[in-house]
């Protein structure tokens, strides 16, 4: 008999191994249980809803933590499929007194930004404005000339180059709802910061875009996708 030779078993064009498959599995299932914990319980920061979700299911975290894109487009899979009604007006009173916060602040060029912009915003969700000055103490200065309650914060974001920067944070209640304003010299009016969600430039809305959404009442509207 002619001598017959032995042929390695190769893996089909385009299939996984096991383990990849696996831990593609876990990642959906830790960024689905931190959408709902994001949903549902108040927390606002990606990270501790990941290491959350991670906790309850009994994953590694180095194993199977999703990135923060992924729990986003998973928070807004949540909130299509669960949110109804409610969520869709609680987006439509926050982009409505983020208008109002806009006005008056007119003078500061404010711009929209974050989960209130996006759509993603629940009923614990600040409204976050970015706002233009020579100084922090020029906004101070607009609240004290009102006679407006506020408070001042700050925050470690990262900036353009890569480098992490503090920045200013001004923040006052309006119409029941908490705003914060992150404070940018004028210069960085058209040079936004990287987004914590997916590290691209952070998309800000004018008030005529803020007014557009508003306008737009046949999907789109409530959920932005620029």
């Amino acid at each position: 008999m002619p001598h017959q030779r032995k042929t390695r078993t190769k893996f089909i064009d385009g299939a996984e191994p096991r383990h990849i498959r696996r831990t593609r599995q876990i990642r959906l299932e830790v960024a689905a249980e931190a959408a709902r914990i994001l949903a549902t319980e108040g927390q606002q920061n990606y990270h501790a809803a990941k290491k959350k979700a991670a906790e309850r299911i009994g994953v590694s975290e180095r194993l199977a933590l999703p990135s923060n894109l992924e729990v986003k487009d998973a928070l807004s899979i949540y909130q299509a499929l669960y949110g109804g009604a409610a969520h869709r007006d609680n987006i439509d009173n926050l982009r409505h007194i983020a208008l109002q916060a806009m006005q008056l602040l007119e003078v500061f060029q404010p711009r929209l930004v974050g989960s209130v912009l996006d759509g993603t915003a629940n009923a614990h969700s600040r409204i976050a404005l970015h706002v233009f000055a020579d100084s922090v103490e020029s906004v101070v200065f607009h609240f004290l000339e009102r006679n407006l309650p506020f408070g001042q914060e700050q925050r470690q974001i990262r900036w353009f180059n890569g480098e992490h920067r503090i920045v200013p944070i001004v923040v006052f209640e309006l119409e029941e709802a908490e705003i914060e304003l992150t404070v940018f010299d004028l210069l960085h009016l058209r040079q936004s910061p990287p987004s914590p969600i997916d590290g691209r430039p952070q998309h800000r809305a004018d008030f005529a875009e803020v007014e557009y959404l508003l306008a737009d009442k046949k999907g789109a509207g409530y959920i932005y996708r620029g």
